[in-house]
């Protein structure tokens, strides 16, 4: 027989081995992002060769160019994060509101860890940019503006 203390323990122990899975297939879905956000900057650039060739022959340079795409690449990180943080704690609250009659009353949020995933959106749009920043840095004017 269990003290409530061993078996307050005990659930726990569970909701946080339960917490990690989430935590994991969370730190996957951030990996699929990455690679969503480099597939979408990369078309992106080539589709926007002829435009990026112009604005690099009126006097954009180089590092110019880069910031442009890393800006952009920060611009859908962040915005797909802010979304992800609506929508689930949106969900949370409904899932408490929800079981309210079977004995969940308490509604926590982490704030800190909110703000964490915010700023790692942000930190994954940088590094998400840094292929399709330098390929739109490297392009050739010339062979830009002559393009399709």
């Amino acid at each position: 027989m269990q003290t409530k203390a061993a078996y307050g323990d005990s659930r726990r122990s569970f909701l946080d081995q339960f917490l990690n899975i989430f935590v994991a297939l969370l730190l996957l879905s951030e990996l699929i992002a990455v690679l969503g956000i480099v597939n979408t900057l990369a078309l992106s650039v080539l589709e926007r060769t002829r435009e990026l060739g112009l604005v690099r022959a009126v006097g954009l340079s180089r590092p110019q160019a880069m910031r442009m795409v890393t800006v952009e690449a920060v611009v859908i990180s962040v915005f797909g994060a802010l979304l992800g943080v609506v929508v689930g704690t949106g969900l949370g609250v409904a899932v408490v509101k929800a079981l309210k009659d079977d004995g969940i009353t308490a509604l926590a949020l982490p704030w800190q860890s909110l703000g964490t995933y915010l700023l790692l959106g942000a930190v994954i749009g940088v590094i998400a940019a840094v292929i399709p920043a330098i390929r739109a840095a490297r392009t050739n004017v010339l062979q830009a503006i002559a393009y399709e």
